[in-house]
């Protein structure tokens, strides 16, 4: 099939567009700048493990949670004397308590059990009891409530945690990728922010309670004058003016459901479009419909955002916000009203810049092992199909620049579970292309000559190809809508990998192997080897060793289960938080150096993160085993070591830091890959047959048990880097038994009256080669990085190579078993069942 002039005039501007698109993130930042002054193409943005970004110490405003919580106080007091019909006016704040003046004895004692009621019980951290939030006392005529201690520690401790996600929804909906917010001490949270984002858009994100309301304005009221009881002036946010409005809330901004930003079609201004949830929807239609004709205020913080006429009763529950905001404002306001009100104002106590927290010495030698592993891959594919492996070799290497100008062109942020992304998709495109030249020599050796072999090589190749490809990219869309952080940055970069790959495997490596052979006028196509001839592997018969197989499966699998749950995994940071020092030199502060010394420890994992000049440096170690004594023991050694590292630094402070991954990242995360584990299954299911895909799920979870008993048997520090390496051995998993299943499929039909456990075996045979060239040339691309490339790297390169060696082998040895099981336990269960109808027995 002959290619069109224009077809191959799109192929190359393509691939010339993608490579100009990822030129800017290759050149030094001198050349950079001459290059996008000519061509509007900026640089692929790295995220803060990567190049470092915005560095905010946030605090909870202890007086105004206390403040709050008195005042909720008082209203439930006096909630109380209602309700038992005692006056409530001598209800009243004092100091940090609420008084109550109930002369009557007998309304006291009426009233003293709803009032205790109040007291409820909170958890005392490190007595293992409780104690209660509110202490009732009593003192002749006065009742007092006052906050206890261990009710503000807990009061305290629920709003950071609020806060916490709070912010973290925040960030993720105006778009900053994969933040690190983490709770430092009691009351304080750390926010980082990759790039340079800006402080202004930033303190407004984060430092605003987002405390919205919706007011009616008292148009009888004088601005200059004092209001009269019922009524607040209020400042306007955007114009300047001041605004009386009744101080009674006619709807909370709880009942908000949405929110999200649009344009005045009138003004083609910005504005937030609004939506209440079904009492809200009822609440406005009321208010709309008895104001026509008055103002309507939108409070939020304190400020009026705007304050419009009501023209006509509003009954679909929908609204508009306008206030001549730019469409940075209206994104920060819609995404400050989506993710609710805080629980406490927030301070920003501290801001500045911070390197990558990886560390600038990791980052230098992974970048340095990861060229060295893809130089390696390139050697591989020259050794085993000679000079046509280096037209392979111009499509691997299209392959990571588009991948990279692709991610630069739609604003992506490239982390390190990114680059996990872009080296599974690497994989699979080398996967690719050993199909397809193992398909060519086929059709060679079955007589083909040089375009039909060509022709039929790819055409075989492709349909492999497309179900690997699909099966791999149902699941990961699935982690990209489900998943966050993390999760959904391996996504992106898998998604932009599989459709790349497509791209310049199938078609450019195509073309460019067409044209080779039409210029030659080659009559046969001959793929050798870079030595000649390659010999052929020896059969072998993988179902009469299946139950030694399986066995051996099932014993590494139970005991990576029992791994798992003893001795378990040892979290890092990212779970269980830890310690955290600064430590400030004189002179610039040798990372790897110091990195080396505090490894010697042995206290867990150690991330290294410089501030600004590289004078100083953030030090952060996971928490250890036992109690506070315990933890103190290891600053003490940490302190030690700092001084060894750095003899003039000097440890400016020392905090307790908690996890990046709260409860509900990690709960998003899991239900993210239980999905994609299920569409894998239901396409598997679609394409081939239901034993493929229940075959092909239970290896797979065979696979993952295997890789997280790796985890626990070594004590490599899981971690964000550790779910990057194991979202990578699913990929690869994935892609793997789909090719194996394909052979067998195909085999199914040429071969129809050949025995299963047969075909099983002659299909394995016909792939071993490929699984064997694939995870080789994986696993050369990230043994470099796993001896040379340092302790953070290493920590994600080991596992990853093992997860390959385990996918491969669980793919020649396990799959074809536990298929051969599933096909056998089905024809028996349907020679029962006609049987029984045969003899006319009812059956189940």
């Amino acid at each position: 099939m002959r290619t069109s002039r224009w077809a191959i005039l799109a192929y190359v501007a393509i691939a010339i567009f993608g490579c100009l698109a990822a030129l800017p993130s290759m050149l030094p930042p001198a050349m950079r700048q001459q290059f996008t002054s000519v061509l509007p193409f900026e640089p692929v943005t790295l995220g803060l493990d990567l190049k470092g970004g915005s560095h905010l110490v946030l605090e909870v405003d202890g007086a105004g949670l206390q403040k709050a919580r008195l005042n909720t106080l008082l209203d439930d007091t006096r909630r109380a004397l209602r309700g038992e019909r005692v006056s409530a006016s001598s209800a009243r704040i004092s100091g940090n308590m609420v008084t109550v003046s109930i002369p009557d004895p007998a309304d006291r004692e009426r009233v003293l059990p709803k009032l205790q009621e109040l007291a409820t019980p909170v958890s005392v951290i490190g007595f293992g009891g409780s104690a209660p939030e509110v202490e009732v006392t009593t003192a002749g005529d006065v009742v007092t409530l006052s906050l206890t201690e261990a009710g503000l520690a807990d009061r305290m401790t629920k709003a950071v945690e609020q806060s916490l996600e709070i912010i973290r929804n925040r960030v993720d909906q105006v778009g900053v990728a994969e933040p690190l917010i983490q709770r430092i001490g009691s009351n304080r949270i750390l926010v980082q922010l990759p790039g340079l984002q800006d402080p202004t858009r930033l303190r407004e994100l984060l430092g605003s309670t987002a405390q919205m309301s919706f007011h009616m304005l008292d148009q009888t009221v004088d601005v200059t004058q004092p209001p009269p009881r019922g009524v607040e002036i209020l400042p306007g946010a955007n114009d300047g003016n001041r605004y009386p409005i009744e101080s009674r809330v006619a709807i909370s901004g709880e009942r908000l459901a949405d929110a999200k930003v649009g344009f005045d079609q009138r003004t083609n201004q910005p504005v937030v479009d609004f939506s209440f949830d079904s009492l809200g929807a009822r609440q406005f239609a009321e208010i709309t419909r008895e104001n026509v004709g008055r103002p309507f205020a939108v409070v939020l913080d304190g400020k009026v955002l705007t304050a419009p006429v009501i023209n006509e009763p509003i009954l679909g529950g929908r609204g508009q916000i306008s206030g001549n905001f730019t469409a940075e404002e209206a994104t920060v306001l819609s995404a400050l009203l989506r993710s609710g009100a805080l629980p406490a104002p927030l301070t920003i106590i501290e801001e500045r810049s911070v390197g990558p927290n990886l560390g600038s010495d990791s980052i230098r030698m992974g970048l340095y092992t990861g060229l060295v592993g893809f130089a390696l891959v390139i050697a591989l594919m020259v050794v085993l199909y000679g000079a046509w492996g280096m037209i392979a070799n111009v499509g691997l290497l299209l392959h990571t620049i588009m991948t990279i100008g692709v991610l630069a062109l739609i604003g992506s942020t490239l982390t390190l579970p990114g680059i996990a992304g872009i080296i599974l998709g690497i994989g699979m495109a080398v996967d690719a292309n050993i199909l397809i030249n193992a398909r060519i020599r086929e059709e060679t050796e079955n007589g083909a000559g040089a375009m039909k072999a060509l022709d039929l090589g790819f055409n075989k190749a492709y349909a492999t190809i497309i179900d690997a490809n699909i099966t791999t990219l149902t699941g990961t869309i699935l982690l990209f809508w489900l998943g966050s952080g993390p999760v959904r940055g391996f996504a992106v970069t898998m998604m932009l990998g599989i459709a790349i790959s497509m791209f310049t495997s199938v078609t450019i490596v195509r073309l460019l192997m067409r044209e080779v052979v039409i210029r030659r006028k080659m009559k046969k196509l001959e793929i050798p080897s870079l030595f000649g001839r390659v010999p052929k592997l020896p059969t072998i018969s993988f179902m009469k060793r299946r139950f030694q197989a399986i066995g051996l499966s099932a014993f590494l699998s139970i005991s990576s289960v029992i791994l798992f749950f003893t001795p378990g995994l040892n979290y890092g940071i990212d779970f269980i938080g830890g310690i955290q020092v600064e430590a400030v030199s004189k002179e610039k502060v040798d990372l790897s150096r110091l990195r080396s010394s505090l490894s010697s420890l042995e206290l867990g994992e150690v991330a290294l993160q410089d501030f600004g000049n590289g004078q100083s440096v953030l030090i952060r170690v996971q928490r250890q085993p036992g109690g506070e004594n315990e933890q103190t023991a290891a600053l003490n050694r940490i302190k030690d070591a700092v001084t060894n590292a750095v003899p003039d630094a000097t440890l400016e402070r020392t905090e307790v830091v908690g996890p990046t991954i709260s409860t509900e990242l990690a709960r998003s995360g899991s239900l993210a890959v239980g999905l994609a584990m299920l569409a894998i299954l239901l396409y598997i299911w679609f394409r081939f047959e239901w034993h493929f895909a229940v075959g092909a799920i239970a290896v797979l979870l065979l696979d993952i048990t295997k890789t997280i008993g790796f985890f626990a048997l070594t004590g490599v520090d899981f971690n964000l880097t550790a779910i990057a390496a194991l979202l990578t051995m699913i990929g690869y998993s994935v892609n793997d038994k789909v090719v194996v299943y394909d052979r067998m499929r195909e085999n199914l039909r040429k071969f129809k009256s050949m025995p299963f456990s047969e075909l099983i075996d002659m299909s394995i045979n016909q792939v071993i080669a490929r699984c064997i060239f694939t995870s080789v040339a994986t696993a050369l691309s990230l043994v470099p990085m796993a001896i040379w490339g340092g302790e953070v790297v290493r920590s994600f390169a080991w596992p990853m190579i093992f997860g390959v060696i385990i996918a491969t082998s669980s793919s020649i040895y396990i799959g074809g078993p536990i298929l051969l099981f599933l096909s056998r336990w089905w024809k028996d269960r349907e020679v029962r069942r006609s049987g029984a109808q045969e003899a006319g027995t009812p059956t189940a």
